[in-house]
């Protein structure tokens, strides 16, 4: 039997379909085809037909948001709240449009005004959250794991927006989608992760994510950013960026997070940009029409040139319109858009 879910706006409906071999959870006080999982979490335990799902839905969203009239009706009366331990610009803006495009509530919460100042535990914190009746709460935390200890604590959904250097799910799904949508599938492309692996979420989060769904991934950067296990994981490990660049696909550059540099994990962000920054030199090492991604922040004149990040390959920009795209989908999954 399949389902469809009809969302109101101004020409006429917009009918997500669902594939019948997707009928496995239960949201809210109906049965929907969605995730098999109250929460999104990372995306090491997360199936390959449930990223298909998030990316399928977030195209029918990504309609929506090309719209004059964007606001949909479907999670009214449903509430988010979006912690954020950390700052962040995008994934929190996104969030936030994202519940706001979907008709639900949205509370935002910052740790500097919450009373985490005054000695509130996480734990303690999620309880009121639940209390107060949230449907969704989306956490970004600098402790990896700590979205899945809300998880425990609370009846609502959660959404891991980033913990610590372990997962940043949402950015994943959101350059996979961007990358389906310009190449038109995800099987058998080369993928480049090039950068600080050793602390990013966004790294691991994309080789579990880009491998699942039948890319090949290989990450780059300085020995000391290496971490072990990415075998493991199903990643390609150089250390020779001009290696990780030949023939690729699809480049993803990631942030030089300067505030922990003073580790010493290379002698110089002049050296590195000359040995790990993407220039026009080393990008025609790609495939012609490779497209160029960045989580955000840039680091411009490090990580990537100027000329880069503004150039035809870069889908920078367009990875921001998409995670909106995708966030929209996650909620609308997450908070049961269409139960009865």
């Amino acid at each position: 039997m399949y389902s469809q879910e009809i969302m109101q706006r101004g020409e006429g409906p917009i009918v997500l379909k669902r594939r019948q071999s997707l009928l496995i959870g239960t949201v809210g006080e109906g049965s929907v085809m969605g995730l098999r999982k109250k929460d999104l979490l990372g995306l090491e335990h997360v199936e390959t037909d449930e990223i298909s799902l998030i990316l399928d839905t977030a195209a029918s969203m990504k309609e929506i948001i090309g719209r004059q009239i964007k606001k949909v009706p479907t999670l009214r009366g449903k509430t988010v709240v979006n912690v954020f331990y950390e700052p962040s610009t995008r994934t929190r803006t996104s969030f936030e449009l994202a519940a706001k495009y979907l008709s639900a509530d949205s509370v935002n919460i910052s740790a500097s005004t919450s009373s985490v100042v005054k000695g509130e535990s996480l734990k303690d914190t999620s309880a009121t959250i639940a209390a107060l009746g949230a449907d969704v709460v989306v956490l970004r935390h600098p402790m990896a794991g700590a979205p899945g200890l809300v998880a425990n604590t609370v009846k609502a959904a959660v959404i891991n927006a980033g913990d610590g250097a372990h997962e940043h799910p949402t950015q994943a799904l959101l350059d996979m989608f961007t990358v389906r949508e310009r190449k038109g599938g995800l099987e058998d492309l080369k993928v480049a992760i090039v950068g600080d692996i050793l602390h990013s979420r966004v790294a691991r989060s994309d080789i579990w994510g880009f491998t699942k769904m039948g890319a090949r991934v290989s990450v780059c950067g300085p020995s000391t950013m290496l971490p072990p296990g990415l075998e493991k994981m199903g990643a390609n490990v150089l250390e020779n960026m001009e290696d990780a660049l030949l023939g690729a696909d699809v480049i993803i550059m990631l942030r030089i997070q300067l505030e922990r540099q003073q580790q010493g994990l290379f002698p110089s962000v002049r050296e590195y940009a000359r040995l790990f920054g993407l220039n026009r030199e080393k990008l025609a090492l790609a495939r012609p029409g490779a497209l160029v991604m960045h989580p955000g922040p840039m680091n411009r004149g490090v990580e990537i040139s100027p000329e880069v990040a503004d150039g035809t390959h870069s889908v920078i920009n367009e990875q921001v319109t998409n995670g909106l795209a995708v966030r929209m989908a996650l909620l609308y999954l997450l908070a049961g858009g269409g139960t009865q």
